[in-house]
């Protein structure tokens, strides 16, 4: 099963182009799910075989995890008094929780995510985890083993019902929905650009790139709406001109596939299937992962971040994390056995701004957490 992500600028046509996606898909014959933040402007999308669409509705995807989960696991805690459904507010980022929910839950050879602006895309993507960082902070291992054994001793009357267990209770349902996550595999998740290439798309998409390579994804194609170049005057003159160069600046980002640009939206499934004609689905993608490599009596570490610059890059190291800040965007990356035993002697930017920028951070060994003779050993080793 794969995942297909399209993502692009207010007005760039995304979840126009999100719906030519899914109809050729499902046009070549994979079962195929279009997810979205709101119904296409497409009509037709529902007759087309081997193709669904479901609209994320954040409001009713609230209610029935309130209704399902929050309401039976407080029902017994006297001390809670709760609204009903109809009554709750999302939280913000509720509807980015929602679209992943949705996701996990999608069965089929390809989903199209129709996933919103820059700033929701990265928010999605960064969703599952920030979920795991969160719930390893406040739930570490130790404490769910302590709160199995409460449950199970609440279960035997051993113990009576608190507001912990209310708490307890909706760990199973978030560690579920982290299991099923689509976007925990990176080379099984692929990345569409929708653009209109006017001044300024290219250096907006550029960051948007390096924000995507913290998340170990990069952009497959570039789908760039294009003017007809028969047009006369010197507006289109000047229009082709900065359309010329904004399209090279993209190609730089990921191959471009060119969208005739009209007048009016495609008139039905079928036309918004051929605004896509000759582009190949993707049938790989993904950034390496972080790579550790052997130096002399240091290891170092080197995390994919294309197009980042010598500067724009903050890290840290807290306990067993190397945390990476770029773009806007933070991660913390949990690093290997080995490098949890050795302390960061500095960090570096290689190939900065370029396709191939990765950020390295080097390492050596810990003489408190290494064994004398072990030490010894690395050190003789060339």
């Amino acid at each position: 099963m794969r995942t297909l992500v399209l993502t692009g600028p207010g007005g760039g046509g995304s979840s126009t182009l999100a719906a030519a996606v899914a109809t050729r898909a499902a046009g070549a014959g994979r079962s195929t799910v279009l997810l979205t933040r709101r119904a296409p402007a497409v009509a037709g999308l529902a007759d087309v075989p081997g193709l669904e669409v479901r609209v994320v509705d954040t409001g009713a995807a609230v209610e029935r995890f309130w209704s399902a989960t929050v309401v039976p696991a407080a029902a017994s805690v006297p001390q809670v008094a709760l609204p009903p459904a109809s009554s709750v507010t999302p939280l913000p980022g509720a509807a980015d929780l929602a679209l992943l929910a949705e996701l996990a839950g999608a069965r089929a050879d390809l989903v199209v995510v129709d996933a919103g602006t820059p700033e929701q895309t990265v928010a999605l993507l960064s969703l599952p985890a920030t979920l795991r960082w969160w719930l390893d902070r406040l739930m570490p291992p130790g404490a769910r083993a302590l709160g199995a054994l409460r449950s199970a001793a609440v279960s035997t009357g051993a113990a009576r019902r608190g507001p912990v267990d209310a708490a307890l209770a909706l760990v199973p349902q978030l560690e579920a929905l982290l299991a099923a996550d689509r976007l925990a595999d990176p080379a099984a998740t692929t990345v569409y650009l929708a653009a209109v290439p006017r001044a300024g798309t290219a250096a907006s998409l550029r960051s948007l790139t390096t924000a995507l390579g913290l998340h170990g994804v990069r952009p497959a194609a570039v789908l760039a709406r294009v003017l007809p170049e028969d047009g006369v005057g010197e507006w289109w003159r000047a229009r082709l001109a900065e359309q010329a160069a904004e399209l090279a600046a993209l190609a730089e980002l990921a191959p471009v596939h060119r969208v005739p640009e009209a007048a009016t939206g495609p008139s039905d499934a079928a036309a918004a299937g051929a605004l896509l004609a000759g582009l190949e689905l993707p049938e790989g993608g993904g950034l390496p992962g972080p790579v550790t490599e052997r130096g002399e009596g240091t290891w170092e570490l080197a995390v994919p971040l294309p197009f980042a610059e010598r500067g724009a890059v903050g890290v840290t190291r807290w306990e067993d994390d190397l945390v990476v800040t770029v773009a806007g965007g933070r991660r913390s990356l949990r690093l290997d056995p080995l490098l949890r035993r050795c302390e960061v002697t500095g960090g570096r930017m290689v190939d900065p701004g370029s396709a191939d920028a990765r950020l390295v951070v080097s390492f050596r060994p810990d003489e408190q957490l290494w064994p004398a003779d072990l030490l010894a050993a690395v050190r003789r080793t060339p």
